[in-house]
């Protein structure tokens, strides 16, 4: 198992007060994602648990698009990860996001 830990800024925090919400099933080929607020002073942190050992230069790819898109602040994401494709990662990322804000794709 790998642990790997990203953290961006210059995002913008969600409207409201959202709860925290998990998306996806920790299963063969797949992921879930746990999306919560939290005081990060501005900062939108991601820790990803993954089974997929030395992937690390992928996963920031995605994760840099994915802030591209969804630009973040006071969020904290936690990824458990089975090994899961990196599209597999983004739609899920999306998924997780449009549930923990309320938007609609």
């Amino acid at each position: 198992m790998e642990t790997l830990q990203f953290e961006y800024r210059n995002g913008s925090p969600v409207a409201g007060s959202p709860s925290a919400t998990l998306t996806g099933v920790v299963g063969s080929g797949n992921l879930e994602v746990l999306v919560e607020p939290a005081e990060l002073g501005g900062a939108c942190q991601i820790e990803i648990l993954t089974a997929a050992v030395g992937f690390g230069p992928i996963w920031q790819a995605v994760l840099d698009d994915f802030f591209a898109r969804h630009p973040l602040a006071d969020v904290r994401i936690s990824i458990n990860d089975v090994g899961a494709t990196p599209a597999v990662v983004s739609l899920r990322l999306d998924q997780a996001i449009e549930s923990f804000t309320g938007a609609q794709p």
